[in-house]
């Protein structure tokens, strides 16, 4: 593969998952289920450093970082229902990412760019099960809870700075 093509395969990746990144950050301010929101504020500090990765091998081939395109808007209310349809769209995204993008991949011929974007597509396969899980009712994303420690409600509607 020409450096160019290179390039415009990680620009590509580089919009898609800057996409998904907006749309997690938009949805974590919706979803009230306090563990359901952790989990997302998880992925969206993962996803932070797979856009680090791979605007560093962007830049490495001497290309410049896609436009980033319009911010995620959450249209739904703040429900626990309206989170787990969320994470259910979450879900169904993201294994379609994982559909387009691990054939592309496998046959790259640039062994780092290949294994950094595996390791990327490892993650978006776990975020995907996370948010399968979430849009199931699973309260227990990050781990297991201490016996007897309940329910520990939901996160308020102004808790980002700036709100």
């Amino acid at each position: 593969m020409k450096p160019t093509d290179l390039a415009a395969l990680l620009q590509e990746c580089y919009r898609e998952r800057l996409a998904m990144f907006e749309r997690h950050k938009a949805v974590a301010t919706h979803v009230t289920d306090y563990d359901v929101n952790n989990a997302y504020q998880y992925i969206v500090n993962r996803e932070e450093t797979h856009l680090q990765w791979l605007s560093d091998a962007i830049a490495e081939l001497g290309a410049s970082l896609p436009d980033g395109g319009a911010t995620a808007a959450i249209a739904k209310e703040r429900s626990m229902q309206a989170g787990r349809t969320l994470a259910a769209e979450d879900a169904r995204a993201g294994q379609a990412f994982l559909d387009k993008w691990r054939p592309r991949v496998d046959s790259l011929s640039h062994a780092r760019n290949r294994t950094m974007l595996r390791l990327m597509l490892g993650e978006v396969q776990e975020q995907t099960r996370t948010f399968e899980q979430a849009s199931a009712g699973v309260d227990d994303l990050l781990g297991r809870k201490d016996v007897g420690s309940g329910k520990r409600g939901e996160v308020g509607a102004a808790r980002w700075i700036g709100d």
